[in-house]
């Protein structure tokens, strides 16, 4: 089970890309465009088989928590595809925070294998007009 302070930073990612969809046209959801910002800056850093295989890991832990994300797959470059299928859930105590779980997980394995501080730093990279404010795990650290 993924730590609160992941899963408060995954909540906190994702309002700020529904925020910010309210003054844009997107049609991508808030977890599309988290996880597009969090695979271009990965990619950088570890590559497209590397953030593809983080990606996988990421989306198999999240299935075991939220099975409606079983429509989801990760593309050979590392793309996300299926997002747009998952029907809201009835039970939203069971999938409601889907989205959440799965950027968590991800989130939860870069900290794994970089480290707090580099992931931190990462995120404060994909979205630097966001401030420290969402960069922060829950531990008071902040990259």
């Amino acid at each position: 089970m993924l730590p609160l302070a992941t899963r408060d930073l995954a909540r906190r990612l994702l309002a700020d890309e529904a925020a910010a969809d309210e003054t844009s046209l997107s049609e991508e959801s808030a977890a599309f465009r988290v996880y597009d910002k969090l695979h271009g800056s990965l990619c950088t850093v570890a590559g497209v088989a590397g953030f593809r295989s983080l990606a996988s890991r990421a989306l198999t832990l999240a299935k075991a928590e939220a099975p409606s994300l079983a429509v989801l797959q990760v593309t050979a470059d590392g793309d996300l595809q299926g997002l747009s299928e998952i029907e809201p859930q009835i039970d939203k105590h069971q999938d409601g925070d889907r989205e959440v779980i799965l950027i968590a997980q991800l989130l939860g394995l870069l900290i794994t294998f970089i480290g707090e501080s580099l992931t931190l730093r990462l995120l404060q990279d994909a979205w630097p007009e966001a401030g420290h404010d969402h960069c922060n795990s829950g531990d008071g650290a902040t990259a």
